[in-house]
């Protein structure tokens, strides 16, 4: 004896509901959505960084080192 499967729109289950496939691609979507925000606000953050890289640094990393290290440039 042979079975045979129907294919309904939803898929391959009958039985399955479609509001649960439904909410399934909305959650997806969103996700995704969310990815690619996560994404663009990175390539912003890069771009910025790349155009002005001193603008992020702070400025105390800019002092000379020998106002700080004046003890390894002292001739004992």
């Amino acid at each position: 004896a042979y079975t045979t499967m129907t294919v309904t729109p939803r898929g391959l289950n009958p039985f399955q509901k479609c509001g649960s496939r439904m909410a399934e691609g909305k959650a997806a979507f969103v996700f995704v959505l969310l990815l690619f925000i996560a994404l663009a606000l990175l390539i912003v953050r890069c771009f910025r960084i790349l155009l002005d890289p001193y603008r992020s640094m702070p400025s105390s990393n800019w002092t000379d080192h020998t106002e700080k290290d004046t003890f390894d440039y002292r001739i004992v």
